[in-house]
């Protein structure tokens, strides 16, 4: 096959100069068949079909041509022709025109590849090969990009930003939603409530616009309920009226609580208006009133005080244990019996009596609201919990027998909103509402922003919810009177209570409603005349929206003055919604264009054939114009070389297209140069194929000179005279062989020409260096000069007979000395002390001096004498010795600071028991003399240590450290045993003595630092079963080590889990307890804690006092006893108890002079 390949390559060369028989046993010889079937691209046959056409050409065979060009051979067409193959081709032709000197148009086409056919769209990419490739530039007809002209039309709508459409209220009956600023959705659910309510509605649009300007609060409040009204938008922007109130955004509030103070301070504000309807439109509409009666049950007289009323927004009902809205109110009314030591002091009697307390409902408000008091307090945790069990409540409600005095006519009542607390903490959750509309009788949730209709039932058609449903009035069976209050009794009445009515509040058949999550509940009063004025208000309404739909809805009408403003701000988003969908159509249209543009030139792009005019365009700018939807001027200057022509080496970079596209393209985007098919720079492609001579040449010769740099390294060149640097020869033959000399070939004497300009000392490090023949250095020389001809230094030799640098060989002479006398020194101080050298074990005799050295500094020492080599460097000389004795001494007492090593009998000896790294050494009277001589110190300094045997157990003698412990194990006979250690123990006396003070002094203040880490780590670990293993307990008793690596990963052990915590000394056991929570998912009241064997309570108790410390491991078992709950809910409570939740609406408006009669 390679073989068919030369033969194919040598056709194409001699073109038209060969004959025609060749040709024709050419083509006969490599059928385009074989080729494909051997896996080789077709450009070898397009070649070959090149070749035919040029023969018919000049024979005039016009049809054999036609048919070539009409059905080209398209199989693997996509494929690239090979590199190597490519590079051949080009090779030859260039090869020829260096030595010709002339370029045909042939060479041209196939050079700048003119002559490959044109692409059928099936390339997935678009080809550099190929200038007649257009696949890629724009995506199938179907098909998108992830940005830029093509991407999806959704995404560039985006980028014109948000459509204020989207925000278009959908009719004018609809409601619409309110913005929550962050944690504001407890005012939204009120202000909903409120604006829904009709006749309060009424009331404050009828307030004076003078009244309005003198109450920030009811001018914004009247602004909100305007645009809540008449707006154009699906949701209003609450901010002005939240920020009126000086409400922080950001903290979750009560909603019943802020229900009660709004109420209470726009009661103060209409206090202030003539228009009656509005002055009292709050007490008419909300207020009602009760009194607490205190009956003697000796006289049967009320007490002075039970006649006295009060005021109340909302009733206040229980529903722990209380299953629905019926019981709850019993409950509310009971009567409560004091006795005992809760007897009532009666006037009347003069004593202290039995007595009965209950609550009497005097007068009820229009609008009846209940909150139901989910929120109870744990005080075995003092905690806050809410109570989700489900609570059942009517549609209808009949309150006339409710009343101490029943009314004549019946009170009833309808469901018109129900407020939802949902989540399970108190603190925290979300507040919506379901409002029904009084006109159209639907209900709508309102959640924020979010409005959507739930049909003619509070929780939605069909609802199915597990936290809220409709149920009818058959599944609920009423308790009676006695036993529905003994078995759903509040905990607030426990001493025996009696319902004020047995009758049900509740209507036969009526509806009834369950939720887990209600949190108020309000019903507004039926009256009798009602359906008269749904009638007249709906025909009023029809008349009014007649007049103007937009500003009036269910016959309520907004004041001039908000009528004015409610138009130009309706009038203003109105105009805003038209310039989007203008500017939105018209990104739309020109998008269209452009993509109708880029496919109508890519399809008029390809030149048909070869005598067709043509230019040439940047590739570069053809992708931008492609791509974006607004592309710059044409720009064909990357493309050209200097003399403002086409190099060969842009030939990927740019594309062949028809002059019809270029006419296009040059009269809508300008630019240019223009590059047609005659300007090909002749000069760049002479060049080229000097270079390319030349650059064979070089590759020709290098090869040569590595085969002879080997022999240089291989020690087998016996004509060597130049010496250069051996790594850099060594790297040099490893390197690619390149066209050209690289930066990297510059400098073959670099690194063994010394700071002085002559050759540096072979013993030098880096210095190696190797003869090598006059040709290789010649050949090394051009090379440096091509590369660096500025360098001086790169034009220096060194000949075979160059004599080393004197300077450097006398400096390195002296180092030498140096390292010899070094050596020496170390030689002689391992002789002097053998044994410590060494490191082995020293038995100790009794009676006899010794001395006392710091154990991390004979560790230093030690390693400094037996370092060798290239170890040298990594050990540093230790300090002199006089100024270490001196550290071990206290500045105060002149005493030892460090306490002796402990003392242990092994096979009838005494040896020292230490510490590599830390504490004291013993060392022989021979050493310390020694030492003092090597590392400079006076003898009379040390720190001397006699071993000394105390003759009765209980005895200690003067001057000794504390009483030394022998390790039993290893004791032998008696009679085996030294004379002098045979009736006592070993102890040793230093002079200067122990300061006891200093040490103890010490002591304390590294306890303090240590009492004192902070961010440190410890190691918890969760036990699954009765007993934690041994090594576990182990570990749980070693003492820290500060300097010991640990894995800060979470990893499984045999018995469980363990994990790595950051923790400070001043961290609580709560604080721990909660990070074990989150991280094991154990609840901190089920962790029991270990240390030990010692268990970890006091949850107020700092790790610190718990001695607790760093690298501690801790053990945990899960009890398993409280049930499992949501950690964000403990969370929630402990970041309110830290915001301190009892301030409320303290600091805001609505406690602001808050009258005190509301209860």
């Amino acid at each position: 096959m390679k073989f068919l390949l030369r033969i194919t390559a040598f056709c194409l060369v001699s073109r038209l100069g060969q004959s025609r028989m060749v040709e024709e046993n050419l083509k006969t010889e490599i059928p385009v068949v074989d080729l494909e079937e051997n896996g080789v691209s077709e450009q070898s046959s397009d070649l070959v079909s090149a070749l035919d056409k040029d023969d018919d050409e000049g024979k005039g065979k016009s049809k054999h041509v036609g048919a070539n060009m009409s059905r080209p051979n398209t199989r693997n067409k996509n494929k690239r022709l090979r590199q190597g193959e490519n590079e051949d081709v080009t090779s030859e032709i260039l090869r020829k025109i260096h030595r010709t000197g002339e370029i045909t148009k042939d060479d041209v086409n196939r050079l700048y590849m003119i002559s490959k056919p044109v692409c059928q769209g099936g390339c997935r990419v678009n080809s550099k090969d190929n200038p007649n490739c257009f696949c890629g530039l724009a995506p199938p007809p179907n098909g998108s990009r992830k940005s830029g002209l093509w991407q999806k039309l959704s995404n560039v709508i985006q980028t014109l930003g948000p459509d204020p459409s989207i925000n278009l209220r959908s009719s004018p009956g609809s409601p619409v939603g309110l913005t929550n600023l962050g944690a504001t959705c407890y005012a939204n659910s009120i202000l909903q409530c409120l604006y829904m309510n009709q006749s309060f509605r009424k009331g404050l649009f009828s307030v004076e616009h003078n009244v309005l300007k003198q109450h920030p609060v009811l001018d914004q409040l009247a602004r909100l309920f305007a645009q809540l009204h008449s707006s154009k938008m699906s949701f209003i922007d609450s901010a002005p009226f939240i920020t009126t109130l000086e409400l922080d955004n950001g903290v979750q509030q009560d909603s019943h609580e802020f229900l009660t103070l709004l109420l209470s301070l726009l009661e103060r504000c209409l206090s202030h208006s003539i228009v009656t309807e509005a002055r009292t439109i709050v007490q008419d509409l909300f207020r009602g009133s009760v009194s607490h009666v205190t009956t003697c049950s000796k006289c049967g007289k009320d007490s002075d005080a039970s006649s006295n009323m009060e005021d109340f927004y909302d009733l206040e009902l229980n529903v722990k244990g209380l299953k629905n809205l019926d019981d709850s109110l019993n409950d509310y009314l009971s009567v409560e019996k004091l006795h005992g030591d809760n007897q009532y002091f009666c006037e009347t009697c003069k004593a202290r009596v039995d007595a009965t307390r209950s609550i009497k409902l005097r007068t009820l408000p229009d609008v009846l609201n209940f909150q139901l008091r989910r929120c109870v307090f744990n005080p075995q945790t003092s905690t806050k919990k809410k109570i989700t069990s489900v609570f059942c409540f009517p549609r209808q409600l009949n309150m006339r027998k409710r009343l101490c005095e029943p009314h004549q006519d019946e009170l009833l009542y309808d469901l018109s909103a129900v407020l939802i607390h949902k989540g399970t903490a108190v603190n925290s959750g979300h507040y919506v509402a379901h409002i029904k509309d009084d006109n159209t009788g639907q209900w709508w949730e309102f959640d924020d922003e979010n409005v959507s209709n739930l049909g003619l039932h509070p929780f939605g058609e069909g609802s199915s919810s597990s936290s809220s449903k409709s149920i009818h009035a058959e599944q609920i069976v009423h308790p009676s009177s006695s036993e529905g209050l003994n078995t759903f009794a509040s905990e607030n009445h426990r001493n025996g209570v009696q319902p004020q009515s047995s009758e049900s509040t509740i209507p036969h058949h009526s509806e009834f409603f369950s939720s887990v999550d209600a949190y108020m509940l309000m019903y507004n009063r039926r009256h009798a005349n009602n359906g008269e004025r749904r009638s007249e208000v709906h025909s009023a309404d029809i008349m009014e929206m007649e007049v103007d739909a937009n500003f009036c809805c269910n016959g309520i009408s907004l004041p001039s003055y908000l009528l004015e403003e409610m138009k130009k701000c309706n009038a203003s988003y109105l105009d805003a919604c038209q310039e989007y969908k203008l500017k939105k159509d018209k990104e739309e249209c020109h998008i269209k264009e452009r993509r109708e543009e880029v496919r109508s030139i890519l399809s008029e792009a390809p030149v048909q054939s070869l005598e067709e005019p043509y230019y040439w365009i940047s590739t570069d700018w053809l992708r931008m114009w492609a791509d974006n939807l607004s592309p710059p001027k044409i720009d064909n200057t990357p493309i050209q070389c200097l003399h403002e022509k086409i190099p060969l080496s842009k030939v990927g970079f740019m594309k062949r297209v028809s002059a019809v596209a270029w006419t296009e393209l040059y009269s809508k985007y300008d630019g240019g140069p223009e590059l047609s098919n005659n300007d090909h720079c002749r000069d760049c492609l002479i060049d080229r194929a000097r270079t390319m001579v030349s650059a064979d040449s070089y590759r020709d010769r290098r090869k040569l000179m590595v085969d002879v740099a080997k022999d240089a390294l291989a020690i087998n060149c016996l004509d060597g005279r130049y010496f250069v640097s051996k790594p850099w020869l060594q790297q040099w033959v490893k390197r690619k062989i390149i066209d050209a000399p690289c930066e990297a070939d510059a400098g073959p004497i670099v690194s063994i020409t010394c700071p002085h300009g002559q050759l540096m000392p072979e013993q030098a490090v880096g210095s190696k260096r190797v003869l090598v023949p006059s040709n290789l250095w010649l050949f090394f020389y051009e090379d440096a000069i091509a590369v660096r001809p500025d360098d001086n230094c790169g034009f220096l030799n060194f000949t075979s007979d160059c004599l080393e640098c004197p300077q450097c060989s006398g400096e390195l002479s002296e180092v030498a000395c140096l390292e010899d006398s070094l050596r020496e020194v170390k030689l002689k101080q391992r002789h002097n002390h053998e044994k410590l050298a060494t490191g082995k074990s020293i038995p100790l005799s009794v009676n006899c001096k010794n001395y006392l050295v710091p154990s991390s500094w004979l560790t230093k020492w030690r390693n400094y004498i037996i370092a060798s080599g290239k170890n040298i460097a990594a050990h540093a000389e230790p300090e002199i010795l006089d100024g270490v004795i001196d550290s071990l001494k206290c500045e105060k007492h002149l005493q030892l600071l460090e306490r002796p090593p402990d003392l242990v009998c092994r096979r009838g000896s005494i040896f020292q028991k230490g510490s590599t790294t830390d504490g004291l050494t013993i060392i022989s009277e021979n050493d310390w003399q020694c030492f003092c001589e090597e590392w400079g110190c006076a003898e009379e300094k040390g720190i001397s240590a006699i071993i000394e045997i105390s003759n009765a157990a209980g005895t200690k003698l003067p001057g000794t450290s504390e009483e030394i412990p022998v390790c039993e194990d290893h004791l032998i006979p008696n009679d085996e045993v030294n004379n002098e250690i045979e009736y006592g123990q070993p102890v040793i006396r230093t002079s200067p003595e122990i300061c006891e003070d200093c040490i103890g002094e010490r002591k304390s203040h590294e306890l303090m630092q240590k009492l004192n880490y902070s961010n440190e780590d410890i190691y918890v670990v969760l036990v699954r079963g009765k007993e934690p293993p041994r090594s576990i307990l182990e570990a749980s008793e070693t003492a820290f080590e500060p300097d010991r690596r640990v894995s800060k990963r979470f990893r499984k052990t045999s018995n469980g889990s363990m994990i790595n915590l950051k923790v400070s000394g001043s961290t609580l056991l709560y604080q721990l307890k909660m990070m074990i929570w989150e991280s094991l998912g154990i609840v901190k009241e089920n962790q029991i804690l270990h240390k030990g064997l010692k268990v970890i309570d006091q949850e107020g108790a700092t790790l610190a006092d718990l001695n607790i410390f760093p690298g501690d491991k801790i053990w945990v078992q899960d009890s398993e006893i409280h049930a499992h709950r949501d950690i964000a809910d403990e969370l929630s409570d402990d970041k309110m108890k830290g915001q301190h939740t009892e301030e409320g609406f303290r600091g805001t408006l609505l406690t602001a002079n808050t009258s005190s009669r509301v209860v």
